[in-house]
């Protein structure tokens, strides 16, 4: 098997990875222990206090399929986990895990490994977890809790140990040996499952999370039908079916529909202290995706409130996953958790590739740094400075601008004042109420045409008798009886 690059880094000193096999690596280990015994003339001619053993390096092996190990996220932070100085990077190729005995895999001192579905075959967790067991690695997700993100009605088992906020759920199992658990009454408008009863909309999901085939199913009083949700096919997520029936085979999670805004907000965490959090349009609306310029999926940043996350630390330690993506819905005040992913990372974004390669190689390094006598610490930073390179040299990073702004435009304040002392108005004061609270606002319109009358019958008097005991100014009683004929 021919590497891809140079472990650690290449010729130039610029920070790479590889791709490696088990007898690639028990062939370097073996060079590095024999020393450079081509370029040796004599023992005696080597000064014996100028040689010194090449560094310990902490491996950090990648076992999960292609489409996945050499996506642009996973490079993207592996380059820069390459860059802590005892890190090196190798990729298990996925012909070796889908066909080698685990006894041939490539060593590594940290594994990080993860359940996904290949382009023809499913990654062999099985396999991982074997080998987890025969080589003892530092594992970043742990393999065992990946069986269980795998079943919807577990993820749910798990948030509600934990007292995670998620919708209100029922489970319908359809299985022979458990017929107890198959209690299923439809009717026009509502379901009811094993006694639980959800009226429409809610929302059928197969139990397991690999299925994306998500309804969601209306009420008769907004049209009927469903809205059939699955994983983006084009500028697709979703599309309207008339069929208003559930589904009558297979097993499923009946949750209350969460009214939101419009929006689903997932959750990446990066160990139990980070959390990047991003909002999307839901695909329960229309099924269109929303593209940029690029074709890529729009997504909006988001502040998680202190409780947030709060939950993003439970979910991660939870299903012990250090990297790991869940999704959320804010509704009602409160967020509720409604799906965990595990491993998962952020698109198309430099400062999350940054904090997840500086999270992860700090982590790497305090477990096995001192294992390996490997002289590193922390570093204490004050503060973390966004520096980035460019063109012209190093420099700051703008990071985000918050501003203020209001619209110029507005309308006009349409007022009127006007000084009353005629008896009438103060016995339309009294009529409705205006000595109680001291002011009155008349809106209706009866009550407006009362006003309207009175300043018509003073404006009368007025022509009139010219000498009659009207206080109330002839202009300003025109201008009110204008405004309110209008």
């Amino acid at each position: 098997m021919s590497s891809s690059g140079v472990e650690g880094r290449d010729q130039n000193g610029s920070s790479s990875f590889s791709i490696a096999s088990e007898n690639e690596h028990r062939q370097k280990t073996k060079r590095e222990g024999m020393g450079n015994e081509g370029d040796m003339r004599t023992g005696e001619e080597e000064d014996e206090e100028c040689y010194s053993p090449p560094e310990r390096q902490i491996v950090v092996g990648i076992c999960s399929m292609t489409k996945k190990s050499q996506s642009k996220p996973m490079t993207q932070i592996m380059e820069r986990m390459c860059k802590f100085q005892y890190i090196t990077v190798i990729i298990f190729p996925e012909e070796v895990i889908l066909n080698e005995p685990v006894e041939n895999w490539p060593l590594c001192d940290c594994l990080i490994s993860f359940h996904s579905k290949g382009t023809n075959e499913r990654f062999p967790l099985d396999k991982a977890v074997e080998y987890a067991k025969l080589r003892n690695p530092l594992l970043i997700n742990d393999l065992k809790m990946q069986y269980y993100i795998q079943d919807r009605r577990e993820v749910y088992r798990i948030l509600q140990q934990e007292g995670i906020d998620l919708p209100r759920y029922a489970v319908l199992t359809r299985d022979p040996d458990r017929p107890e658990e198959c209690n299923l009454v439809e009717g026009e408008d509502q379901v009811e499952v094993n006694g639980e009863v959800f009226p429409k909309p809610f929302v059928e999901k197969p139990v397991c999370a690999e299925d994306h085939n998500v309804y969601i199913y209306y009420p008769t009083s907004a049209g009927g039908g469903s809205q059939r949700l699955f994983r983006k096919i084009g500028s697709r997520s979703s599309v309207y079916s008339p069929e208003s029936s559930v589904r009558k085979s297979g097993s499923y999670i009946y949750e209350e529909f969460m009214p939101t805004d419009g929006t689903d907000v997932k959750v990446y965490t990066v160990g139990p202290d980070y959390a990047h959090a991003e909002a999307r349009k839901s695909p329960a609306l229309d099924g269109k995706v929303e593209r940029d310029s690029e074709g890529k999926e729009i997504r909006y940043p988001v502040m998680l409130s202190a409780m947030e996350k709060l939950v993003a630390r439970k979910v991660c330690m939870a299903f012990k996953q250090t990297v790991c993506g869940f999704d959320f819905l804010r509704a009602n005040g409160h967020s509720y958790v409604c799906d965990v992913n595990g491993f998962s990372f952020v698109k198309n974004s430099m400062k999350y590739y940054d904090d997840c390669a500086k999270v992860l190689g700090n982590m790497v390094m305090r477990e096995l740094a001192p294992q390996f006598h490997i002289p590193w610490s922390i570093p204490l930073e004050a503060e973390d400075i966004p520096i980035v390179p460019t063109t012209s040299g190093t420099m700051m990073e703008l990071r985000c601008v918050i501003a203020i702004i209001r619209h110029g435009d507005r309308t006009p304040k349409q007022k009127m004042k006007m000084e009353v002392r005629h008896p009438l108005f103060f016995e339309l004061f009294e009529k409705y109420g205006g000595y109680k609270s001291g002011k009155l606002k008349l809106k209706k319109p009866k009550q407006l045409q009362e006003v309207l009358d009175i300043a018509r019958l003073l404006l009368a008097e007025l022509g009139q008798h010219t000498d009659c005991e009207i206080e109330e100014k002839k202009g300003k009683l025109e201008q009110l009886k204008t405004v309110l004929e209008m």
